[in-house]
């Protein structure tokens, strides 16, 4: 499907329906798990994709106020009613994409800081932890079977690029610690002080589902429970702003040990 051509930049009839229905099929996991595609829109997400994932790129679809250089992938430029019919936001957004879905790096990076995801439901929240893993160098991002799919589109737009720099790997969780070799830190309720215990930069932080917390049958395997202390009333954090707190404390730790 992808013509390759430098500046290959078609007319608006030349987006087909059969297209159209191509790319709108895509809103669904299933049909992503089954083609290997995934959407990418908006301005700033589309020219990360430009410049971090230009290979993978299959297809654009942009209206004349899209400002950008000759483009070297397939591309069109629409109505803005077209990209209305292929977007999935609320108020699309100049540019979509489709993208190829590369293939998961099964080297994981030991000599760094891994975060482990179990059960993680919500895109936003995947997304955002993504995007705090991109700000903090952490190349890798293991995820259980149950957490959601990181290219459901509210990931995708959650992430603001960091897909397309931060390997994913989705793996059984458990067998996978159980063989770890690292210091796995588990983000718990009754954990450990996180300002009083020693942390290393490398190993593993998991973190738990957003309403269940870690897994039962995960527990056993933390050899380092920690923990964000409270000094108000709020019950709980937010699983992605317990994960910014976290890694910034495993990486100031990091940066003194360097000094």
């Amino acid at each position: 499907m992808n013509n390759n051509k430098n500046n290959n930049k078609e007319s608006v009839s030349d987006l087909s329906k059969n297209k159209i229905k191509w790319i709108r099929s895509l809103h669904h996991k299933k049909t992503r798990d089954e083609l290997g595609f995934f959407i990418v829109e908006g301005e700033k997400m589309v020219n990360e994709a430009l410049i971090y994932a230009e290979n993978f790129i299959e297809l654009l679809a942009y209206t004349n106020d899209f400002r950008h250089e000759n483009l070297s992938v397939e591309s069109y430029e629409i109505s803005a009613k077209e990209l209305d019919q292929i977007s999935l936001l609320t108020t699309p957004n100049k540019v979509l994409a489709v993208i190829r879905k590369k293939k998961t790096n099964s080297t994981i990076q030991q000599d760094n800081l891994i975060l482990a995801l179990d059960g993680i439901q919500d895109p936003g929240n995947l997304g955002t932890i993504m995007r705090i893993a991109d700000w903090y160098g952490i190349s890798d991002i293991i995820c259980s079977k149950t957490t959601v799919d990181w290219y459901n589109p509210k990931v995708v737009q959650a992430s603001m690029g960091a897909i397309f720099r931060v390997n994913m790997h989705s793996l059984e969780l458990e067998s996978w610690l159980r063989e770890c070799k690292l210091n796995i830190y588990g983000a718990l309720l009754e954990g450990i002080n996180i300002y009083k215990e020693t942390l290393q930069g490398t190993g593993v932080l998991l973190l738990g589902n957003e309403g269940n917390g870690i897994s039962k049958e995960l527990l056993p395997l933390i050899s380092h429970p920690i923990s964000i202390p409270r000094f108000g009333g709020a019950e709980s954090l937010n699983v992605s702003a317990a994960a910014a707190i976290l890694v910034s404390e495993f990486k100031r730790i990091e940066f003194q040990k360097q000094k």
